[in-house]
């Protein structure tokens, strides 16, 4: 007959396996969510294909964003940026005919480009300043592209703009441009994400947290804010090119007010402390977007009372709710199942 087993070791080798399980467990979701959306787009009809390949060009427009946002600067001219990059695209591949491979990059150098124009005014001001300043640039430009026939073609826009290839292979159809937006977007988040882990990434949020005390400890607050802007700028450039390549045209009121009153929304829904909390609000708004589709007339009243709400009752965005429910969502099905006879047992004993 075995002896019984120390109640210590027990504890310990629990203990162990939980944090195996807490270090493992985002690596095993994160692969499994790769490889359920390698699966998709031979399962999905082509509507959910299209949806879901300007899901992956707006998970580089939200998490460059907020990029910006760790610096405590809100711009309101990061559509502009896009546009940018979408015009910067546009017009190279049609007038020098370079391949696709080299027009995103290049589209991502146009938009940063514009941004360090941006940011030399905008480093004079800040908070609402800042956002109001932002807004102010990205209207005058958005009206140079409304306004100016030769080369933006106006209020028409840019038409016919060449179908993506690389090495020859065809991007046109669905399926092979699906996998270009996505392996552009998982090597995007990739550098971004490794960018907010950076030294580089804490002096941002330092900047954030106190200025004055950034600049005590040697931080050169303007150029770290100058860099964000500008990187930023950079991968929105990148998105913009996708989607010029995926849409075949492009016109300003794709870059308006409203798209950009949608990307604040995605931050602010998931919130912008964590890397994730952008995308987390980008992945509810869309789902709630399509859910709404045959309210179109009402959905800027639904969108904009969501904001309200969030910045009222949760102004930390969703994220701010996972500390909360991580622990419970941990617990086995014996002690949740304990927690709730005790919930009901307290609930009935004071009614």
């Amino acid at each position: 007959m075995s002896a019984p087993s120390d109640p210590r070791t027990m504890g310990t080798v629990v203990d162990s396996r939980r944090e195996r399980l807490r270090r493992l467990g985002p690596w095993l979701v994160l692969g499994l969510t790769l490889a359920v959306l390698c699966v998709l787009p031979f399962e999905m009809r082509p509507y959910h294909r299209e949806m879901t390949m300007v899901f992956f060009i707006n998970l580089i427009m939200v998490t460059s964003y907020r990029l910006i946002t760790t610096t405590g600067d809100w711009s309101f001219a990061h559509i502009v940026l896009m546009g940018a990059g979408a015009y910067g695209a546009a017009l190279i591949a049609k007038h020098a005919g370079l391949p696709f491979g080299v027009v995103v990059p290049m589209a991502g150098i146009v938009a940063a480009l514009v941004g360090a124009a941006f940011i030399v005014p905008l480093l004079r001001t800040a908070g609402f300043g800042f956002f109001i300043a932002s807004f102010a640039f990205g209207e005058l430009v958005r009206l140079i592209w409304v306004k100016v026939q030769f080369p933006f073609g106006g209020a028409r826009g840019i038409i016919n703009i060449p179908s993506p290839e690389i090495l020859g292979l065809k991007l046109g159809s669905s399926i092979p441009y699906y996998f270009t937006c996505f392996i552009v977007a998982l090597i995007s988040l990739t550098i971004l994400y490794r960018i907010d882990k950076s030294r580089m990434g804490n002096a941002w949020k330092a900047i954030h947290g106190d200025e004055m005390l950034a600049e005590c400890v040697g931080i050169n607050v303007a150029h770290h804010r100058s860099f964000a802007f500008i990187t930023g700028a950079f991968f929105a450039g990148i998105a913009g090119g996708l989607l010029a390549f995926h849409m075949g045209a492009i016109d300003p009121r794709n870059f308006d007010l409203t798209q950009m009153v949608y990307l604040i929304i995605w931050v602010v829904v998931g919130g912008a402390v964590t890397f994730w909390g952008p995308i987390i609000g980008l992945i509810v708004v869309t789902i709630a977007f399509e859910w709404t589709r045959p309210l179109l007339e009402w959905r800027p009243l639904m969108f904009g009372a969501i904001l309200i709400l969030f910045l009222i009752f949760l102004p930390g965005g969703l994220e701010s709710l996972l500390p909360k429910i991580g622990p419970t969502l941990c617990r086995s099905p014996v002690e949740q199942l304990a927690r709730v006879r005790r919930w009901l047992t307290t609930f009935v004993a004071r009614t």
